[in-house]
């Protein structure tokens, strides 16, 4: 939201940085200037995994802002650590005291960092208290959040958008990835537009449709003049075209107590249960009954979510269990940050130019080489984690992140990084000669949005030509 090999020095230089062993192929470099990017503000890593074979570079040990392949760091170092079938517990527990089918006091949820602790798993979790045969909660709803000990988060501070979902902060019992999805339902017949709200949440006033325009689909979004001021009762004060089909929009307009307690509320109640109190934060005693537990699905699994898909979110709560499991508990970004920078010295990756700051890389200030990467890789190709490592990288022309790209296709799994002013994909190639790469790029430039071909171009030639 991510070993060492010396390589063979040549006489090959460019205009403003030198490149190490074969040339760069003219179809990157070309495509680099056609997008108007000096090499000096490019860096690439080709280095084969096995034997003999291509070898070149260009800035390889240039700091640079990684954007998301910076995930490869974290996700890396977490399945090493922490390996692939670790799990993060949420646990709820009786405040109060059990009268038959009610419990007269408060009900608690202790979060453990779970990643993943999505709707369908809070149901299973209500389902498992019913079952046990609480009817009714006349407290207040405890939510435990301490594993994470955390400044409080801006949700605008990164870009200036608090709406969008992935601007969430890190949360021990995020949920949901406190995201609502707006979806939009032409009706032609009725000449009108449904929306559909999820998840369900108690006490949400959405309208339930917009009115249709006729027109091309543009810019939809801002079509409708959506107005979320009033977090529990948006308004859509414009209109959907009709022309857009359907269509979703993620967003994150509550705060992560309210949101919780609607979900949890409206999932309770259509349960048969009832609950006369509020929501609360607070903290559930080491020594509290616990009736149910949710045990979430394992690292190798959220890794696959993360590296994929590029959940930001997500690779934060990686980041925080890591060193939280390394350095003690509750989790913090300064534990996690000493915590990476210790493990990769005893790994053999210390990496001197290195600078951390969530380990998604939704960050404006971390940096990484592309030699350090490409060193990282091919550490994790010869590691006992390979498998679960390459299997969440994105397959170019197939799925992820990288299913409209065109380097490489079917043969490439990629992890891309994208930020304003930043460009970049990290991975392996399978070329046609069957030797396997380590393949690191990255572009640091205002015109850095260009940058797609030229990396394109790099897979390819090192598919074609490896």
């Amino acid at each position: 939201m991510r070993e060492p090999r010396v390589l063979l020095a040549v006489a090959l230089t460019f205009s403003a940085a030198a490149a190490v062993g074969a040339p760069l192929p003219d179809s990157y470099t070309s495509a680099l200037r056609t997008a108007g990017i000096p090499q000096k503000a490019a860096s690439a890593v080709v280095m084969p995994l096995d034997g003999d074979g291509l070898e070149a570079a260009l800035n390889r040990d240039e700091p640079r802002s990684p954007a998301s392949t910076m995930k490869l760091l974290t996700t890396y170092a977490a399945l090493r650590t922490l390996g692939p079938a670790y799990t993060w517990h949420t646990d709820v527990a009786i405040l109060g005291t059990r009268d038959g089918d009610t419990v007269r006091g408060d009900l608690g949820i202790r979060g453990g960092g779970d990643p993943a602790l999505v709707i369908e798993q809070l149901w299973l979790l209500v389902q498992k208290v019913r079952g046990l045969g609480i009817r009714e909660l006349r407290g207040d709803l405890v939510l435990d959040r301490s594993a994470f000990q955390l400044p409080p988060h801006d949700s605008a501070a990164f870009d200036g958008d608090a709406l969008r979902s992935y601007n969430v902060g890190p949360d021990a019992l995020l949920l949901n990835y406190q995201s609502i999805a707006y979806g939009f339902v032409p009706d032609v017949a009725a000449n009108t537009v449904r929306v559909a709200v999820l998840p369900p949440l108690a006490g949400y006033r959405a309208p339930a449709t917009v009115r249709a325009v006729s027109g091309a689909c543009g810019d939809w979004r801002g079509k409708l003049r959506a107005d979320f001021s009033a977090p529990f009762a948006p308004v859509f004060r414009g209109a959907y075209p009709l022309d857009c089909g359907e269509r979703n929009w993620h967003l994150a307009p509550l705060e992560a107590t309210p949101y919780f307690g609607a979900v949890f509320r409206a999932l309770w109640e259509a349960s048969g249960g009832s609950w006369s109190g509020k929501v609360r934060d607070g903290l559930v005693p080491a020594g509290a009954p616990i009736l149910a537990t949710h045990v979430s699905k394992p690292l190798a699994e959220v890794v696959r979510d993360v590296n994929k898909y590029s959940n930001n979110v997500m690779a934060q709560h990686l980041f925080l269990t890591f060193g939280a499991e390394r350095s003690g508990w509750p989790a913090s970004f300064e534990r996690s940050r000493a915590a990476l920078r210790a493990w990769l010295a005893e790994a053999g990756l210390a990496s001197p130019e290195l600078v951390l700051e969530n380990g998604a890389g939704l960050s404006r200030v971390e940096r990484v080489s592309a030699g350090s990467l490409a060193r990282l890789l091919t550490d994790a190709y010869h590691s006992p984690v390979m498998p679960e490592l390459m299997a969440s990288l994105p397959v170019v022309g197939v799925d992820g992140t990288a299913a409209k790209r065109k380097g490489a296709v079917g043969a490439s799994h990629i992890k891309t990084g994208m930020l304003e002013d930043v460009r970049a994909v990290a991975g392996y190639v399978l070329a046609a000669s069957g030797r396997r790469y380590v393949v690191v790029a990255i572009v640091n430039h205002a015109n850095a949005g260009g940058a797609q071909g030229a990396h394109d171009a790099l897979l390819e030639w090192v598919r074609v030509a490896g």
